[in-house]
């Protein structure tokens, strides 16, 4: 069986219409579906704000109906500002308990009732209501317990990595297609997608953790290094991304502590002397910085070590 992710916001109508183009598609049992989160609004308030009509657009609603109208899609735009984590966390609920077809059937449910009812999919006792509806019990008190929070946050981490920037994005094995695709295209992604590479946990996270550091989310890489801190914490591939995060994200005390442990088993480690360098030089540490930067250099020929060597020295004059 093939595993189809749907990376989406509960308020996104183009969602709500990929949804629609998936079951034209009739995957039917071959494929397992999975919703995924992604946040569109991420400063949207708890709780949640109407929608004012001066802020909707008019020409793209208009679209949106146009196209949905063939497609069994919603009938309007939202009417609510909704900040969606919640929402994410019960469709995460939902697959934990009942697998792909529980989940699908909860947001099916979720969607409809944004698009179609104008309901408040921000609000916990609304969202309660809606799983129960779709048959699943107990969300409420999962709700408050923090159930699924850790997951979804795990799984936004894991998206950003991945590259996932529109919603929805559907992702097959090794490939990805942005959009409300079409029936047509959703099933050659499914018949022609490469299928995913199998790798360790430990891989899967350094190279999740190495992505978002290549999108600047060090606090991000942080939180995806915390296992593999825990259980490997002497490994020096481990500890010199770690050293990237927290260089990344300011903390450079400990930046500084982490490289310089790491230089003491391995002095020869020109980028981690390159890295020392760059973090005494932040911390304004000119002097200091000084000898790391010219090591580095003098172990490689990366231009961009000689430019630090050269714009340190000009600051110590």
């Amino acid at each position: 069986m093939k595993r189809m992710e749907v990376w989406a916001d509960m308020t996104c109508p183009w969602a709500y219409i990929g949804k629609r183009r998936m079951e034209e598609a009739g995957f039917g049992e071959d494929v397992e579906i999975v919703w995924c989160p992604y946040v569109i609004d991420p400063m949207a308030p708890t709780p949640s704000e109407p929608l004012e009509e001066a802020l909707r657009d008019p020409v793209a609603e208009g679209a949106l109906r146009a196209c949905a109208s063939g497609s069994g899609g919603p009938g309007r735009g939202s009417v609510w500002r909704v900040n969606t984590f919640d929402a994410h966390r019960v469709a995460a609920l939902a697959y934990e308990r009942g697998g792909a077809a529980l989940q699908g059937t909860v947001v099916e449910r979720i969607l409809h009732a944004h698009f179609v009812e104008g309901a408040d999919i921000g609000d916990r006792a609304t969202l309660a209501a809606l799983a129960a509806e779709a048959g699943l019990d107990g969300v409420a008190g999962a709700l408050d317990r923090g159930e699924g929070a850790a997951g979804v946050r795990s799984q936004l981490l894991r998206g950003k990595a991945l590259g996932v920037a529109t919603s929805p994005t559907f992702v097959v094995g090794e490939t990805a297609v942005a959009g409300a695709q079409s029936p047509e295209v959703l099933a050659d992604l499914v018949r022609h997608a490469a299928p995913p590479r199998e790798l360790p946990d430990e891989v899967r996270l350094l190279r999740q953790a190495e992505s978002l550091l290549g999108v600047r989310d060090p606090l991000g890489a942080l939180r995806t290094l915390e296992p593999l801190l825990a259980e490997h914490g002497d490994d020096p591939s481990v500890r010199l991304l770690a050293a990237r995060a927290y260089f990344g994200s300011a903390q450079l005390g400990r930046a500084r502590q982490t490289l310089e442990s790491l230089l003491e088993n391995a002095p020869g480690d020109h980028y981690a002397r390159f890295l020392l360098g760059r973090t005494l030089e932040r911390a304004n540490r000119h002097p200091e910085a000084l000898p790391h930067l010219r090591l580095a250099a003098a172990m490689s020929p990366e231009p961009s070590y000689a430019e630090a060597v050269r714009r340190v020295e000009s600051r110590i004059g």
